[in-house]
């Protein structure tokens, strides 16, 4: 399994996880997609914009493979906003190749691709580091 170095772990001061530590024994989660309703709570939408805006400055367009980005993050954003990069895609693999959809994801999360709120989500946009201390 890929462990993708650089990529926040979780969005700080939750227990959102973004990355898992070490790949399952019984073989990796199935990405699925699941629906995002009008009312989820706030904090799970910062979650998701957080996720997006993490994934748009380590991967940009290209395609990245799964590794160890949490499945349950990725289902939230899975068929809309990332995509499947291969055909055949295999949900229940660590070596997926996923990219991001850059019209979806920037009607669905304009804060992410705005340069003025970059720093809301912890990084500048001309340097890829992450601020841990949030």
């Amino acid at each position: 399994m890929l462990k993708h170095r650089g990529f926040p772990g979780r969005l700080p001061g939750t227990d959102f996880q973004f990355v898992i530590r070490r790949a399952n024994k019984k073989g990796a989660t199935k990405i699925i997609r699941r629906e995002r309703f009008r009312d989820r709570a706030a904090l799970d939408r910062r979650a998701d914009a957080a996720f997006m805006a993490a994934l748009w400055a380590q991967f940009g367009e290209e395609p990245f493979e799964r590794g160890n980005l949490d499945a349950g993050r990725l289902s939230w954003l899975f068929g809309r906003e990332v995509v499947a990069a291969e055909d055949p895609f295999d949900p229940e693999s660590y070596e997926a190749l996923l990219r991001i959809d850059l019209k979806r994801a920037q009607a669905a999360f304009p804060e992410v691709f705005a340069p003025e709120t970059a720093e809301d989500f912890g990084f500048d946009e001309d340097d890829d580091d992450w601020d841990e201390d949030e």
